[in-house]
């Protein structure tokens, strides 16, 4: 084996599966969510008209993409296909994505373990990074979200029901 050969992992079908689905059910809910609750949208108002932000797994993938475009949220699948990226934030391997997907480890404490690299500009990365912690609050039961996002929110039981009920009908039917 000599100096320049890389050595790659294995694939890890099961772990790779598992972050494809979280990705693409988190990709269609963030634009969902756009559409639903206020702050998400405030927060988006305040990006760039062309603003994309790409979430994924490091070297290979799979990612997540959202853009901006008019206005409007949009999905954008997994591939960036050309696109300028405004903010990519990037898990170093599978093995990190799992950890803070299955959130066995939060955001907040991989970025202190040095686990995920953010490429672009600070205000526009922790503005993705609010709007992923909304859509998780949205998303998961409160034990699971506490797990997940540094500081649960105490919203009215109104917002966090219709909320929910609003991001999961979206994404189901994929309006």
């Amino acid at each position: 084996m000599g100096l320049v050969d890389v050595v790659r992992a294995g694939r890890k079908p099961f772990k790779r599966a598992y972050v494809a689905v979280f990705l693409w059910f988190t990709g269609r809910a963030i634009q969902a969510a756009a559409k639903v609750d206020e702050q998400v949208r405030r927060e988006f108002d305040s990006l760039p008209d062309d603003f994309t932000f790409s979430l994924g797994v490091l070297p290979d993938g799979p990612w997540m993409l959202i853009g901006k475009d008019k206005g409007r949220v949009k999905y954008l699948g997994g591939n960036p296909g050309g696109r300028r990226i405004y903010i990519r934030l990037a898990m170093k391997n599978i093995e990190t994505a799992f950890l803070i997907l299955s959130f066995r480890e939060s955001t907040a404490l991989a970025t202190a373990r040095n686990r995920l690299i953010t490429e672009g500009e600070v205000p526009h990365a922790l503005a993705m990074i609010r709007v992923m912690d909304i859509v998780e609050v949205y998303l998961l039961p409160k034990m699971i979200a506490r797990l997940a996002i540094k500081r649960y929110p105490s919203w009215t039981p109104g917002r966090k029901v219709f909320g929910r009920i609003g991001i999961y009908t979206r994404v189901l039917l994929g309006i």
